[in-house]
């Protein structure tokens, strides 16, 4: 019994789901008839085309912008290492400078070491 009246629930939310249908497609056609408007092949085609090519100018100027913010980020990048290098360089300087310095004392050092007199 219990089964009979499951089964009898499940045909009226069909019947319902369907009577909702009926009402939402007359209510579309009436919508369209309303508001659509019926052009030649030639009319639709260009006005595809015109759609077509709206779609494609969009994707490329999103494409643009991505470019452009990769080469912003390219930009950054590269004044990042030449900073880098500037101060590599002046370490480098700074340090032949020592080296050059430290050598300099070092030889006069063993300049003065060796003209030592030892008297016995």
């Amino acid at each position: 019994m219990e089964d009979k009246g499951k089964g009898s629930e499940r045909w009226n939310g069909a019947i319902s789901n369907l009577t909702e249908m009926s009402f939402n497609l007359e209510s579309l056609q009436k919508l369209l008839l309303k508001k659509a408007v019926f052009v030649d092949e030639e009319t639709f085609a260009k006005a595809s085309l015109c759609s077509e090519q709206a779609r494609t100018i969009k994707v490329l100027e999103q494409r643009v912008e991505t470019l452009e913010r990769e080469l912003d980020a390219a930009i950054t990048a590269a004044a990042r290492v030449r900073s880098e290098n500037d101060r590599l360089r002046q370490q480098k300087r700074l340090l032949n400078y020592m080296h050059k310095k430290l050598q300099k004392s070092r030889d006069t050092s063993i300049i003065t070491n060796t003209n030592i007199d030892f008297h016995i």
